[in-house]
């Protein structure tokens, strides 16, 4: 499980990510919500801990642009804010729960617990993008009317980029996700499936939908115009 850390706090955010880190995540920290946004649309993180107060991007207006982008990992907002209609501000900007500072850290431990299992709920059995489909309960790939045959590890790097339309994913994050390994060796591999996998997708002349973004990694998105 991959978390992201943002709080500017000179020890607090770097507490917290050696806590989590000793709790087997991995973690990245930002000490602004500028940075988190560019991480956030680099890579693919199962949970979100934010500072409301941050530099720059607050964490609010930080939640909202990630909801914006359609990113739905949960969001744990920290703040030393406590009235009530700022807890509902963040709510309703699209974050999933709120802990007070100062907090005991087996407090947080538990709500990370609670998020990453609500989010790991299962998910919806059919995916889809443009005219892609996967049936994830029979493993049937579709494009069009097309049934396309894939190999064990081309069915799970496409449920990966389905599962996340849009974003820039990186090498490192295909890795850890698809390979379960870190990139530093499987960078000429995850390019050689995502090779055998476009000429699968797009075997009849369909658009390619599986985009290299140059020195980020590759996106699933629209074709471009």
């Amino acid at each position: 499980m991959r978390i992201l850390v943002v709080e500017d706090h000179p020890t607090l955010g770097p507490d917290l990510k050696r806590g989590l880190e000793k709790q087997r995540y991995n973690v990245d920290l930002a000490a602004t919500g500028t940075k988190a946004l560019t991480l956030a649309t680099t890579n693919t993180y199962n949970l979100f801990i934010l500072d409301v107060l941050l530099p720059g991007i607050s964490g609010w207006e930080l939640c909202r642009q990630l909801r914006e982008r359609q990113v739905t990992a949960p969001i744990l907002f920290l703040t030393a804010l406590n009235k009530v209609d700022q807890r509902i501000k963040g709510l309703d900007m699209g974050a999933d729960d709120y802990l007070s500072k100062p907090f005991a850290f087996q407090e947080l431990e538990a709500r990370v617990r609670a998020l990453l299992r609500r989010d790991s709920a299962p998910q919806a059995p059919v995916l889809r993008f443009m005219d892609i489909s996967m049936d994830t309960r029979n493993h049937e790939v579709r494009r069009g009317e097309r049934i396309l045959i894939l190999s064990s590890k081309e069915y799970a790097l496409l449920d990966f980029l389905l599962r996340h339309p849009r974003h820039v994913l990186s090498r490192t994050t295909i890795a850890e996700h698809v390979w379960d390994y870190d990139a530093d060796h499987l960078s000429n591999v995850i390019d050689v499936y995502i090779r055998y996998l476009r000429t699968k997708l797009c075997a009849e002349g369909e658009p390619d939908v599986i985009h290299t973004v140059r020195g980020s990694g590759y996106q699933l998105k629209e074709p471009q115009q």
